[in-house]
């Protein structure tokens, strides 16, 4: 019997754009709140690679975070960073950090860059759903050494979440059930991807010809396809189960109904935001 693989074309294509966040830091928006829901579950993403010490220095001072999860991913240099569960620490090149923020966390992140002056590396907000909305918040620290490498043809993924060739990253048990693979792929060459049936699926370009592109596929087929011609090229391959929720939505706080986002912030305004901190 052959099994036959309906591949996934493309819906859309588009270029990030530059944008200032933070205390001033200079990134670029890859999509955010004008394109929900288009790519539910996931919120926003910005790209924050940059060769200027003054660009990211600036960093993310304390703010608060409600109903989503952040995913930082640095290529190069170090992020430290801090939250009210009493984590802190370095996040360094090839590192992940995934927190959950539940019902209600404060953190800083402060890009420190290496010792060329670079700074590079990615942040993903994806969504909670509405029964999870108000979750113990949780910290994962994933160390490069953790990540596995798997050669495929015609290049070599690295697996930080979800499964290639058998091999699983190390963030599981994660709601919206994502994948999330750091690919490389030589030049002339093709790589073929199974994806869950109704996930959204999305490719962002950081090595190649199509350099900070964002692909998002449609929900119709099983793989997604990509093909080299004549240089390599380096991408993120990003899905997760979309939640088809309504999004009550400003700043750093993502709930379901606007009367639940008017509580978190009075919360906040009030000193009762968090319900865990560190020692709790």
């Amino acid at each position: 019997m052959e099994i036959i693989m309906e591949t996934r074309t493309v819906d859309r294509v588009w270029q990030s754009k530059p944008t200032i966040e933070g205390a001033g830091v200079h990134l670029k928006r890859i999509f955010g709140f004008h394109d929900v829901p288009r790519l539910d579950p996931f919120l926003l993403m910005d790209d924050f690679r940059s060769d200027k010490y003054e660009d990211f220095v600036s960093g993310f001072p304390w703010h608060p975070h409600r109903g989503m999860e952040t995913i930082t991913y640095v290529l190069e240099g170090d992020v430290e960073h801090e939250d009210s569960l009493g984590n802190g620490g370095v996040i360094s090149s090839g590192d992940v950090q995934w927190m959950t923020a539940g019902n209600g966390i404060l953190h800083q992140e402060m890009p420190k860059g290496d010792g060329k002056g670079r700074m590079y590396g990615f942040q993903l907000w994806a969504n909670l759903p509405a029964k999870d909305k108000m979750m113990d918040p949780r910290y994962r620290d994933v160390k490069n050494a953790q990540i596995p490498t798997v050669k495929v043809d015609g290049g070599v993924v690295r697996v930080i979440s979800g499964t290639v060739g058998g091999v699983k990253g190390p963030v599981q048990d994660v709601v919206i059930d994502p994948e999330y693979l750091d690919i490389s792929l030589t030049a002339g060459s093709q790589f073929v991807h199974a994806v869950k049936p109704g996930h959204n699926v999305f490719a962002y370009v950081i090595e190649g010809k199509e350099n900070g592109s964002l692909i998002h596929f449609g929900r119709t087929g099983d793989s997604v396809e990509f093909k080299t011609e004549a240089k390599p090229m380096r991408f993120l391959l990003i899905s997760g189960k979309p939640l088809n929720e309504p999004v009550a939505w400003y700043g750093p706080i993502v709930m379901n109904t606007e009367a639940e986002l008017k509580t978190a912030f009075e919360e906040y305004n009030s000193g009762k935001f968090i319900k865990n901190s560190a020692g709790a």
